[in-house]
């Protein structure tokens, strides 16, 4: 696996007032996320893509029955050029519930503390996070934008997620 060493750009501005520059990038807040917990089902870390300036991590992450280890283990997970892809022999839970209660999430880091917590993830881990779902809008006219909605699936589905706060649970 390989894992990046990112380095924070520096930031500009408060998130919290609407929007904050990003190294070449505008970040504009759309609204406030937090998963009290939930857990890793699998990561896959990015250095070569357009969005890994921005999002060097992305975490598939699973809450409600897919936080549950027994129902987890049935479903085979797999992370490729920003998908999250899952499938199942057998369903455990019906297929629906696997669509809202897991997801692929691009991750950007706040902080240096949080890329470093981001870093250190493995699959199984218990994790909470705060942030914001955002917008990002880069300098050449790159775009990327977070789905509001745990209802959609397919392209656009994932969210863009500015993480403020990262805890690992025991």
């Amino acid at each position: 696996m390989l894992t990046p060493s990112p380095q924070t750009p520096k930031v500009i501005g408060d998130l919290a007032g609407g929007q904050l520059r990003v190294g070449n990038h505008r970040l504009q807040a759309l609204q406030p996320f937090q998963l009290e917990e939930a857990m890793v089902l699998g990561r896959e870390d990015y250095r070569f893509d357009r969005g890994a300036q921005v999002s060097p991590t992305d975490l598939a992450l699973g809450w409600g029955p897919m936080a549950d280890p027994g129902i987890s283990r049935q479903i085979e997970i797999r992370q490729s050029n920003r998908w999250y892809y899952w499938r199942a022999d057998e369903l455990p839970i019906p297929r629906r519930e696997i669509e809202r209660h897991s997801t692929n999430m691009h991750m950007i880091p706040a902080s240096a503390a949080v890329a470093a917590m981001l870093d250190s993830l493995q699959k199984g881990a218990r994790i909470r996070l705060s942030g914001q779902l955002v917008r990002v809008d880069g300098d050449d006219g790159f775009r990327w934008v977070s789905s509001l909605s745990r209802e959609d699936t397919g392209n656009g589905a994932c969210e863009l997620v500015w993480v403020e706060q990262l805890a690992v649970l025991p």
